[in-house]
């Protein structure tokens, strides 16, 4: 996302160790005229740059991986085409390699019916303040991972801009409204901190994640409330959220639907293979459309360990086998994939995460943070907030 940035001119940089982002902000104008964008596997960057270049003025072309080229983005693009945006596709309808000929945006409205991912209309939100007309956004059907709008909307609130909300899933935009510069702090990432209160549920052991409490309005928060009902005891203190292993060191298996936090379920997938009892996942089907297929993923690593799994559309049942079996473990360059399995290497000698590297899309520092744990090491917890 930075190189992007950089690419249309627009300054961002990181100035120190601790993470500090500094962006120049233009005033919503893009420098940039002209810029070819390479967002590799990055959903998050394809989604949210298509719709900031639409404000532009000039050509703009938006690429990826393979698994990016077949990764849906046909619900955007129409969006953006109902604002006023001229976007073609290079290749296939519907996906990446995208052309934006932006001339910025008219304003008006788009309706969505069930939209596969929220980014699409966070994407949409965040820049309609800067369209010449009022924006209405409205959402018919469900609409999946509902905590990252709700996020989005605070943000844009903290920096100036309103976000009017109607009952039946309705946002309006009016126009002429401008982001005030300021600072923002961004609390640790709910969706790393998973991965080790699993990890405390898989070992026996107890972890407190710091700076995290359930008045975040991160989503994937509410994990905790899962592995509480897998047995784990979880308490909040004045410095974050604590979860223990359950007191008999037997884990329950569950039935959970995680359509408002879908990336827990592969946390939550590997988790299950230490329980009592199957464990159902539902009402995830935008999984299928991530970084990979992430049902097919699923299915087919638990399946190396020798778990029974049933895959359907929209999720999975996990059945634990009587004995792990040690295996080679298969990444498909998904970052999740890879943090998720290594939490069944704390219990599982002779476990491999295959191309492990491609946990820096999200948390470089995940093997070491996960080493120190497992090592047992001496100090305050660590800071799992890098993985943002």
């Amino acid at each position: 996302m930075l190189t992007a940035l950089g690419a249309l001119g627009i300054r961002a940089v990181v100035e120190d160790e601790a993470g500090t982002l500094a962006v120049a902000g233009g005033r919503g104008h893009i420098p940039e005229g002209d810029a070819d964008l390479n967002v590799g596997n990055a959903g998050t960057a394809m989604r949210f740059l298509t719709a900031l270049v639409a404000l532009g003025y000039g050509r703009y072309r938006l690429d990826g991986t393979p698994r990016m080229r077949a990764r849906p983005i046909g619900p955007l693009v129409d969006g953006l085409r109902a604002l006023g945006a001229l976007v073609e596709y290079e290749g296939t309808e519907g996906c990446p390699p995208l052309v934006v000929h932006a001339r910025g945006l008219a304003g008006g409205e788009v309706a969505f019916e069930t939209p596969p991912s929220s980014q699409f209309v966070s994407a949409l939100l965040m820049v309609a303040p800067y369209a010449r007309q009022d924006v209405l956004l409205s959402i018919a059907g469900r609409l999946t991972s509902r905590p990252y709008v709700d996020m989005t909307i605070a943000t844009m609130r903290s920096l100036g801009v309103e976000v009017l909300e109607g009952d039946d899933q309705r946002f309006v935009v009016a126009a002429s409204q401008r982001y005030r510069a300021g600072e923002y702090t961004i609390e640790p990432d709910a969706s790393a901190a998973t991965y080790f209160w699993s990890a405390a549920a898989i070992t026996g052991g107890e972890l407190l994640v710091r700076g995290l409490t359930r008045a975040s309005r991160q989503g994937d928060v509410g994990f905790v409330d899962v592995l509480a009902q897998m047995g784990c005891r979880v308490q909040e203190t004045d410095e974050g959220i604590a979860v223990a292993a359950p007191a008999d060191g037997r884990l329950r298996g569950v039935a959970v639907d995680l359509n408002e936090m879908p990336d827990t379920v592969q946390t939550l997938a590997v988790t299950a293979l230490f329980a009592d009892g199957p464990t159902e996942i539902t009402n995830v089907a935008n999984l299928r459309i991530k970084e990979t297929d992430r049902i097919a993923a699923l299915a087919t690593e638990l399946g190396r360990l020798g778990a029974r799994v049933t895959a359907r559309a929209d999720g999975l049942t996990i059945h634990p086998p009587p004995h792990i079996v040690p295996a080679a473990i298969d990444t498909y360059d998904d970052h999740r994939m890879a943090m998720s399995f290594a939490l069944a290497g704390l219990r599982v000698d002779g476990l491999v995460i295959r191309d492990a590297g491609c946990v820096s899309k999200s948390f470089p520092g995940f093997f070491d943070v996960l080493e120190r744990l497992s090592m047992g090491a001496d100090g305050p917890p660590p800071d799992v907030g890098t993985g943002a």
